[in-house]
């Protein structure tokens, strides 16, 4: 089973998504699944400095800062439902996720998903700035990651245009919203969704491959 999902590393939604999906494949159990990660940058104009967090999630939204307080709070309480923190009130910088999906990219597969949730981690529960090389550097270290080698490229000028190559594609083909899967190139699903509704996607994916092999 392929399972391509595209998100962004600082969209709360999309990290809940992620737990809903990997809580229905632990019941699944049907086939081994490969899970491809894509980037879809929310917002690339941000410096690589960042801006404070709640005054450019007001101006963004264009909302009061008692409305933004409610969009956390409700958004705190589905990520506990789900099983997962958010943090808001740790968060100080809204950044650039350029380089967050590169770090991604160029993790081994096999940890390719520890990779991801400790930048969601790293931003919704400790506040870390997920823009800075050193922060992301130390996410790899922590997963056995050359120290070195990982600083050199993800400095290098071609890592950030792989990832805004790869989000503009993304957009290209129909995708304006994360997070977002796509089950076995068949089967989509837009949105965090709940645990049954993946668990039926990835019957419905099944059930087409094996009607197709059938053929």
């Amino acid at each position: 089973m392929l399972i391509d999902i595209f998100h962004d590393t600082v969209c709360p939604w999309c990290r809940i998504g992620k737990k809903h999906l990997f809580d229905a494949l632990a019941q699944w159990e049907e086939e081994a699944v490969n899970i491809r990660w894509h980037p879809f940058l929310l917002d690339n104009t941000i410096p690589s400095e960042g801006y404070e967090f709640r005054s450019f999630m007001q101006k963004r939204k264009g909302i009061s800062s008692a409305q933004l307080q409610q969009i956390f709070d409700y958004t705190r309480q589905a990520g506990e439902v789900a099983g997962v923190q958010l943090n808001f009130d740790k968060i100080r910088l809204a950044v650039n996720t350029q380089l967050a999906h590169k770090l991604i990219a160029l993790a081994p597969v096999k940890i390719r998903n520890d990779i991801v949730e400790a930048i969601y981690q790293a931003y919704f529960e400790n506040g870390l700035n997920i823009g800075d090389i050193e922060v992301l550097v130390a996410i790899g270290k922590n997963h056995q990651m050359d120290e070195n080698n990982l600083r050199l490229k993800l400095t290098a000028n071609h890592a950030v245009d792989a990832v805004m190559a790869e989000s503009t594609f993304a957009r290209l083909n129909g995708i304006h919203s994360v997070p977002f899967f796509i089950f076995n190139n068949q089967v989509r699903i837009d949105g965090s969704q709940s645990v049954n509704v993946f668990l039926e996607a990835l019957n419905r994916a099944k059930f087409i491959e094996v009607l197709t092999k059938q053929w």
